[in-house]
């Protein structure tokens, strides 16, 4: 009779390399031109970098998929300077955040013309399958009409997971006021969500 335990089961040693190491072996081919490592990362990353993107600028779906190429436009043009001094994915984030920010930052000198409401139309109408609209979906609509400052702050914070001193350097805004704008997100965001729970 053989009794086989759990660790006589697993491989001696894992043929795979953790993320991190495979993005960084990625990037070094990239940076040297190889268009197939590069495509490799964006298959890796493009989800998580038009999230964050699409989080920040509000849900503008066409205009967070141009600043998602934008970013990865960038990230190719920037690779071969990159020191490999943090997680690859560490970089093209902070990267994706930036591009987003400028966008953010170019809207400011521009009017306000569209106040966002119009993204609580279909929150709680039935989808294709007859179930009310997914908590997620109302979330995303919800943070999407949020203050662009604000959006911006929760998404970092909350979402990204930087400290007030990060957000307040990358903002160009004091560390209080970064607190105070985290607490004004969360505020509007409890509002709206009660109001169309």
């Amino acid at each position: 009779m053989l009794i086989a335990t759990v660790t006589d089961l697993m491989p001696a040693t894992t043929s795979s390399p953790p993320a991190e190491d495979a993005d960084n072996a990625l990037a070094r081919l990239a940076s040297k031109g190889d268009m197939m490592a590069f495509e490799a990362l964006y298959r890796r990353h493009v989800g998580r970098v038009h999230g964050v993107i699409t989080r920040l600028v509000g849900g503008a779906g066409a205009r967070a998929e141009d600043l998602a190429q934008e970013a990865f436009v960038r990230a190719w043009q920037a690779l071969p300077s990159y020191r490999f001094e943090s997680a690859f994915g560490t970089w093209l984030y902070r990267l994706a955040v930036n591009t987003a920010l400028m966008e953010l930052r170019s809207r400011r000198s521009q009017p306000f013309t569209d106040s966002g409401e119009d993204v609580f139309d279909d929150i709680g109408t039935p989808d294709s399958a007859g179930h009310a609209t997914a908590l997620s979906r109302d979330l995303e609509q919800a943070v999407a009409t949020l203050p662009s400052r604000a959006r911006a702050v929760l998404v970092l914070h909350d979402v990204e997971g930087w400290k007030h001193e990060e957000i307040a350097t990358e903002l160009d805004m004091a560390v209080g006021t970064s607190k105070a704008q985290l607490h004004r997100a969360r505020r509007l965001l409890r509002t709206r969500l009660g109001e169309h729970a």
